[in-house]
């Protein structure tokens, strides 16, 4: 099987990131955004999705986290995209149901390479500590639209705002997990009757 990595550098006037991933690691990760809930949420995404992840950004961050965190989320799912290439053989679908001490969420992910996000998770405060919690759906958002995802995420019950949004992105985590895993029974075609991904159901 080739190998399904994927590299991206994205620089504009707000934002300067490098972002380099492994779909087939171990959950390595080494991660710097200057944001630093932000580094142990992606830090989740990697340990639990045991895809390796580098993620070394510099942005606008003395006006707000916004620019910074929403073009992480473009540059990782870019590179998820780019290490899946024709998506042969992957198993498509994942889905976790999180619990976190009084917190449940459920996350839904089809790879199908029509992205679309379903975000239905709500806070009790508007920051923690210093990240704006709506900035979370920006990321959501801009990595199911740029790694081709179809994501459905959904908080069904918690009060805790740290466990709400660390169990989102665990669920992600685990759903991606399974998702990008090779079925040894079709590893040779694209798991769609089309045979490509995209587009139209």
């Amino acid at each position: 099987m080739a190998d399904r990595t994927g590299s991206v550098e994205r620089n504009t006037k707000e934002t300067q990131i490098r972002v380099a991933v492994n779909l087939d690691g171990t959950g390595v990760y080494d991660i710097s955004t200057g944001i630093g809930f932000l580094d142990h949420m992606l830090e989740q995404l990697s340990r639990h999705s045991l895809m390796d992840l580098e993620v070394a950004a510099q942005g606008d961050t003395h006006i707000d986290f916004h620019h910074t965190t929403e073009d992480t989320g473009i540059a990782i799912g870019e590179a998820v995209n780019q290490a899946l290439g024709e998506r042969l053989g992957i198993t498509r679908y994942g889905n976790a149901l999180v619990p976190m001490d009084e917190t449940l969420s459920r996350v839904a992910l089809d790879l199908s390479n029509r992205p679309y996000l379903i975000w239905r998770v709500d806070f009790t405060k508007p920051k923690l500590g210093e990240m704006d919690t709506e900035l979370f759906k920006e990321w959501f958002q801009a990595f199911a639209q740029a790694a081709g995802a179809t994501l459905h995420v959904e908080n069904l019950y918690g009060e805790n705002n740290h466990h709400i949004v660390e169990s989102c992105y665990k669920g992600l985590a685990r759903s991606l997990r399974e998702a990008i895993a090779i079925d040894p029974r079709k590893a040779d075609a694209v798991p769609s009757t089309k045979g490509t991904l995209g587009g139209s159901l």
